[in-house]
């Protein structure tokens, strides 16, 4: 019980660098080095972070405005073209307001269009991640308030696919809306966490089989945060929203490296709590996390 509960925990550090928190408070130890900690304070508080909120704040409203205003006009090749552009684009511009250094690897095996891109979950901020390489096509529960007006402003321009809480509740529903658009050549790949729940960094734990029973292209990608600069996980029962996300633009920075890994698909004979495990196993050998069963 101990191993599992662990991974809901932040990542323990083996010592301090000064460039990230700790996972308990400041202590003193000398002079000198207060002194620089609070010189890091200042720069984090009172310099970076104001300009990283600017950033965000101009991502996320160009993300509203220009994915309404493609969701006018036509279907055509031009809209689906512009789509791409404007979401890569703000969240290039949401990436920069977090101060994101990515590094990607093995680019040949990207997702493709009519695919399903499987990732590791560390945190909310994943999506964004991989949105800086790529476009995808997002798969969530309908929100209201400013995550509802996203929601919608994007599902005009891209076929992201939300569902009611309802609708979450009835499986076989939720399998057919994901398998019509597998089996669309022509839609973005969907991006989805099969672990359902954000892990601390160090592991990948179970995948659910769900997203191994619509059939298609499997394309996993492992996403691995280097915990020097800023602690990246979503500890939800700890942090709210809006207290992680002010976390996140106080640290100094948030990098990772992102392996594309090559395609996969299902075997002959292989269920699908199997080929998750297989997926599971690969995305956790390349980066270097250890691979839970639970």
């Amino acid at each position: 019980t101990l191993t599992v509960t662990q991974r809901f925990s932040s990542e323990e550090l083996v010592s301090w660098n000064l460039l990230t928190r700790t996972n308990i408070d400041f202590q003193y130890i000398s002079l000198k080095l207060t002194m620089v900690w609070g010189l890091g304070v200042f720069i984090r508080y009172c310099i970076l972070t104001p300009l990283r909120i600017m950033l965000a704040s101009i991502g996320l409203t160009w993300l509203v405005i220009g994915t309404t205003a493609v969701g006018f006009l036509p279907n055509w090749r031009l809209k689906f073209w512009l789509s791409e552009w404007v979401h890569v684009m703000c969240y290039r511009i949401c990436a920069r307001g977090l101060s994101c250094t990515i590094h990607y690897h093995n680019k040949e095996n990207r997702p493709r269009k009519g695919g399903i891109c499987v990732a590791n979950h560390t945190s909310p901020i994943d999506i964004v991640i991989l949105c800086n390489d790529g476009c995808y096509a997002m798969v969530g529960q309908s929100h209201g308030g400013l995550m509802g007006v996203l929601q919608r402003a994007m599902a005009r321009s891209c076929p992201h696919i939300w569902f009611e809480r309802a609708d979450m509740k009835d499986r076989h529903l939720v399998t057919k809306r994901l398998r019509d658009h597998v089996n669309d050549k022509t839609k973005l790949p969907i991006l989805l966490f099969p672990e359902g729940t954000c892990i601390n960094n160090t592991s990948v734990m179970m995948f659910k089989k769900g997203s191994f029973e619509i059939g298609g292209t499997i394309y996993p990608v492992a996403i691995k945060y280097d915990p020097q600069f800023g602690d990246a996980f979503w500890n939800s029962a700890k942090y709210n929203m809006v207290s992680y996300l002010l976390r996140m633009v106080t640290s100094w920075a948030i990098v990772c490296n992102v392996w594309y890994l090559p395609a996969m698909h299902q075997q002959e004979g292989e269920d699908a709590v199997q080929f998750a495990n297989r997926v599971k196993s690969v995305i956790a050998h390349q980066g270097g996390l250890v691979d839970l069963s639970w």
